[in-house]
């Protein structure tokens, strides 16, 4: 169309509503007198018309929801990234307690040498410990890799990992007897380890 700019700006504001009746009998002979300009304004009253048909009308209830289905779903990787970039604190607890049990159910495997924690007031024979009659063991014993006699007393916890205990009837201990034999109990039991090493480092 090649008609001037205020023409088409009398066109829009006639459909606006804003046009001054002057404007409009000027604007109505033009249209009388030029095909493109009445072609052009046909063409605009036809898109107000659609529009205002199309604002009455509402999608059925069920739209969205098929919208949604018909939609690609979202991977279970993109779902778990935006689950640990939430809930970072939880992220790096859970990772934490994976690598340490990872690390030491590992370990389960791998029976080391022989060793126990006190020295002091006990007896050692063929990877046994033997605490004495009549001797007292001030503080836990821990024995890895081989197996404790009690004969005497034991003043704390005493604990065996990959080995026996032997209570004789005039042993005691004034602790907890644990005896560590299977992963589970040694992945628990090195937890709680570290755990009570870490609130020590705090104290």
């Amino acid at each position: 169309m090649e008609c001037s700019k205020e023409m088409v700006s009398l066109m829009h504001s006639y459909l606006d509503g804003d046009l001054q009746p002057e404007e409009e009998l000027r604007l109505k002979e033009h249209l009388r007198s030029c095909a493109a300009c009445a072609a052009h304004f046909h063409e605009l009253k036809k898109t107000i018309a659609f529009l205002q048909y199309a604002s009455h009308v509402t999608a059925p209830p069920s739209f969205m929801a098929s919208v949604m289905e018909s939609m690609p779903k979202e991977r279970k990787t993109a779902r778990l990234r935006r689950w640990l970039h939430g809930h970072p604190l939880l992220t790096a607890a859970s990772l934490f307690l994976f690598l340490t049990v990872g690390s030491v159910a590992s370990s389960w495997g791998e029976k080391g040498a022989f060793s126990v924690s006190a020295d002091e007031h006990v007896m050692i024979r063929d990877h046994t410990v033997i605490v004495p009659k009549g001797e007292t063991v001030k503080g836990d014993i821990v024995v890895r890799n081989g197996s404790i006699r009690i004969e005497g007393t034991v003043d704390g916890d005493v604990t065996v990992i990959h080995g026996e205990k032997y209570m004789a009837s005039a042993g005691r201990v004034t602790g907890e007897v644990k005896e560590i034999n299977q992963v589970f109990e040694w992945i628990w039991y090195n937890i709680k380890e570290r755990a009570s090493r870490a609130l020590q480092s705090f104290e």
